[in-house]
């Protein structure tokens, strides 16, 4: 299974934010939308950055006043991207290593989703059970 087979089945929809808006601008879109991560972009939309929920808690306690600031001030700058052909078992590997939970998906320079590590799990889980489902079936006919 790969990026674009997993997109087709949770939707591709992506909540974006410029750089300028501020982290509460931020807050509200992530409230509102129930989700963990925004892709920051530019005037162009192309991704220049993320940020999440875990960012913005641990910059508010380091400053109260995070809140006012812009989101660029504490996004992730260094984002990694996936691609629509990416295996799900290789990005899992990925975002698991790198600590990454919010992978936004690139195609011909344009974002056309985002993959969380709970959407790789899930669609993993959803796979192996399909084919262990599968295998009983093959080895047990009918029998209970």
């Amino acid at each position: 299974m790969n990026i674009a087979s997993l997109l087709a089945s949770k939707g591709s929809k992506v909540i974006t934010i410029q750089p300028q808006q501020t982290v509460r601008q931020a807050v509200g879109l992530l409230a509102e939308h129930n989700i963990g991560a925004l892709v920051v972009v530019d005037r162009s939309s192309s991704p220049v950055g993320i940020v999440s929920e875990r960012d913005i808690v641990r910059s508010a306690a380091r400053n109260e006043r995070v809140f006012s600031e812009p989101v660029a001030a504490l996004m992730t700058k260094d984002v990694v991207i996936g691609l629509p052909h990416d295996d799900l078992a290789s990005v899992g590997h990925t975002m698991t290593e790198r600590h990454i939970r919010h992978l936004p998906v690139m195609e011909a320079g344009k974002l056309v989703g985002i993959v969380s590590i709970g959407d790789v799990v899930k669609a993993q889980r959803d796979q192996y059970q399909g084919e262990v489902e599968t295998l009983q079936t093959q080895i047990l006919g009918d029998r209970p």
